[in-house]
């Protein structure tokens, strides 16, 4: 079904509302949106806090942060239909609040509409509708979280994290925070020393079954701002443990758009114009509630290659394969592992990249048009995240004496090396409006 087909079909979809309650320590969270009368999506999260949990005694205080992280669950939902209106039921969002949302969900969803063909003007794209009695948030009803010594790391089981991991613990008191536990997430905070689950904050998080059945039926499905989702709720995780700095391990490199000239950017949500808007956003409407950053801004992906090679015990460990994580593995075969591979290469001898990997990635003919993105040769990045070709080129360079053998290095060689203009990246520095 297209974009077209489906708005008509479904012209309103509706956030309803949501509820929460303490269990055994842990705060369950069910939201619930309707797309007209006949589709509804109930998700269930569980957020345990562990040892940290500070909860408010008046539970309503929680109220405006859950609010408004369904603002951004419902995304997941509203983009397999598209509907042209969303209406909310529980708040009314002020003229502010809703260009803040809409250019979120226009920026935050730029890979969704690419790659799906659609066709839209952003002031056609959603309008946001309310209930008349319904009550304008206060900004005064969220609660103000002091400074202190703890501050909350989000570890995705990468080398992105595991830097900020060990370069945080050495100055503050480090909390790690870890959405869906897997393989590498929970050896990774092992590894640092939070051996102990009790010691980690952890949510659960699902997806409603009838949104994978719409997909199945032909509903539309793609990429949504992951990134935004965990920002909000770390406005939660400070409300229930008190700790108001929470820090994201976002480099540089996230700010590039995955599409030369245009704002299409598969790392949106990562990138700083994202990272600036929402600090504002939780200064103006939701009392200045946490402080939410990324240690990592100032660093390239050759400089956090860099010091992660300085910590080899987590080498055995870390994943960052989006298509290999329900397995805990590298699979090898897309082009976020032939980026992390070239990354690292630099910083770690071939041996050691050979069993990280297990297999040799500059040796796979088949991972020729993966590289060709990365490198700049193809016209196009890859819809992942990976870092700038101007990184990948330099860490080429670096290695292109010492795996010279290797299929894909002699296939740099031949195609391009030396032939490199920084004019060829011009475009990809200016992001269209």
């Amino acid at each position: 079904m297209t974009f077209e087909e489906l708005r008509e079909r479904h012209p309103v979809f509706t956030y309803n509302g949501y509820t929460y309650e303490l269990n055994n320590n842990e705060l369950h969270i069910q939201f619930d949106f309707q797309i007209d009368n006949d589709i509804r999506f109930q998700p269930h999260m569980v957020l345990q806090p562990g040892i940290y949990a500070q909860y408010p005694t008046d539970l309503k205080v929680l109220d405006g942060i859950i609010f408004n992280i369904g603002m951004i669950e419902l995304i997941s939902y509203w983009k397999c239909a598209c509907s042209p209106i969303i209406h909310i039921k529980p708040y009314k969002l002020d003229y502010d609040q809703q260009l803040w949302w809409a250019k979120l969900y226009w920026k935050g969803l730029g890979e969704f509409t690419y790659k799906n063909n659609i066709h839209c003007e952003f002031q056609d794209f959603i309008e946001f509708t309310f209930n008349v009695d319904a009550p304008e948030m206060s900004k005064a009803s969220f609660p103000r979280i002091s400074d202190g010594q703890r501050i909350i790391v989000p570890v995705g089981g990468g080398k992105d994290s595991v830097v900020t991991l060990e370069d945080l613990r050495q100055q503050r008191d480090v909390v790690p925070f870890i959405i869906n536990p897997r393989g590498a997430t929970l050896d990774c905070a092992k590894t640092a020393g939070f051996g102990d689950p009790s010691q980690i904050i952890i949510l659960k998080r699902e997806i409603a079954p009838k949104l994978l059945e719409l997909n199945k039926e032909g509903y539309l499905n793609g990429h949504t701002p992951f990134s935004a989702m965990l920002a909000f709720y770390s406005t939660l995780l400070s409300a229930v443990t008190g700790i108001r700095d929470i820090a994201l391990s976002n480099e540089s490199s996230a700010n590039e758009p995955t599409i030369p000239g245009t704002y299409i950017n598969h790392q949106y949500s990562k990138s700083l114009e994202f990272e600036v808007d929402f600090r504002q956003y939780v200064q103006d409407h939701m009392n200045d509630c946490n402080h939410y950053y990324s240690h990592l801004r100032q660093l390239t992906e050759l400089q956090i290659a860099e010091r992660f090679a300085r910590y080899p015990q987590y080498y055995k460990i870390f994943k960052s394969c989006n298509a290999g994580s329900k397995e805990n593995k590298w699979c090898c075969n897309c082009p976020k592992c032939l980026f992390a591979y070239i990354i690292l290469s630099p910083f770690i001898d071939d041996k050691t990249m050979i069993e990280i990997f297990g297999e040799d990635l500059l040796n796979k003919k088949e991972l020729e048009s993966y590289f060709d993105e990365l490198s700049g040769i193809s016209k196009y990045k890859p819809f992942e995240c990976v870092g700038t070709i101007r990184e990948v080129n330099e860490a080429l360079r670096r290695i292109c004496e010492s795996r010279a053998d290797k299929y894909l290095i002699k296939h740099y060689i031949n195609e391009q090396l030396g032939q490199i203009e920084d004019s060829m990246y011009d475009e990809y520095l200016n992001m269209a409006p």
